[in-house]
């Protein structure tokens, strides 16, 4: 089963009939009859796909799983995204910069650290394995990027770096829809969405930006047309790219490390 960093109406239909207390998730026409027309016009012109977007505190959440803050929406882009190959790694305008940089991250108190400790501590790992210009270090509070728990139809979400070059400083996390455990499957699994999350936080898009068919299923969707370049990073494969951690969509347990392609884009960035 494959799975949107968005979860499905259907999904949480039974999420809900679970847990009484479980606000109702309003169907789709209805969802998108809070979201205005300027809203649409704005995130179209940012670059995002129109289609599903989630009307949520503070902003709206495109993509699955892309948070875009209400005073984003009328920022103007210039500047170049990242290709690799016809399966693309994109980046956004905005870059965390005053490199080298250590990045602190931390769970908040809403999120079990028992069970999250661990795949936020595999998360850094990964990251810190690949030797980059950012490092990212565990602390306890006052973090640069908080992981915090969430609601809704989305496994998780996050942003974009600001345009003073920080990363995005929230992470919000469905951990009733990613489950639990302490298996090194479930750490895996959960580390990768984590890892997605935080690659959006350093301004990463997601893989296959141009065809979300390709890791979501269904028919051929564009995430939509942006209004910046493109750049081909040089020794990459023209191939499609099935394993990249920052796919659109993951099966439940899948674990996605970063492939070669990812620790490419890793370093052309950082």
């Amino acid at each position: 089963m494959r799975k949107n960093m968005r979860l499905s109406l259907a999904v949480i239909a039974l999420l809900i009939t679970a847990v009484s207390c479980q606000k109702a998730v309003a169907p789709e026409q209805e969802i998108k009859k809070e979201v205005s027309q300027d809203v649409i016009n704005s995130v179209k012109a940012l670059g995002f796909s129109t289609t599903n977007i989630i009307p949520e505190e503070g902003g709206y959440i495109v993509e699955g799983d892309i948070f875009i803050p209400s005073n984003e929406l009328k920022r103007s882009l210039n500047g170049a995204f990242l290709r690799v190959g016809d399966v693309e790694q994109y980046r956004t305008t905005n870059l965390v910069t005053r490199l080298p940089r250590t990045i602190t991250v931390a769970l908040s108190s809403r999120i079990d650290a028992a069970i999250y400790g661990p795949v936020l501590d595999e998360v850094v790992r990964r990251y810190n394995a690949e030797n980059l210009q950012i490092t990212f270090q565990r602390v306890s509070s006052g973090a640069n990027i908080t992981f915090d728990r969430a609601s809704g139809s989305y496994l998780a979400s996050a942003g974009f770096p600001t345009a003073s070059g920080d990363p995005f400083n929230s992470v919000k996390v469905n951990t009733r829809a990613i489950g639990s455990g302490t298996s090194s499957t479930f750490i895996n699994y959960a580390a990768t969405i984590f890892a997605h999350e935080l690659g959006h936080c350093i301004g990463f898009r997601h893989t296959d930006y141009m065809d979300r068919s390709y890791s979501c299923g269904g028919a051929t969707s564009n995430e939509g047309a942006s209004t910046v370049g493109a750049i081909l990073i040089p020794g990459t494969p023209a191939g499609p790219d099935p394993n990249s951690w920052m796919l659109a969509c993951i099966g439940n347990g899948v674990n996605r490390p970063f492939n070669a392609n990812d620790k490419t884009a890793l370093s052309y960035l950082y």
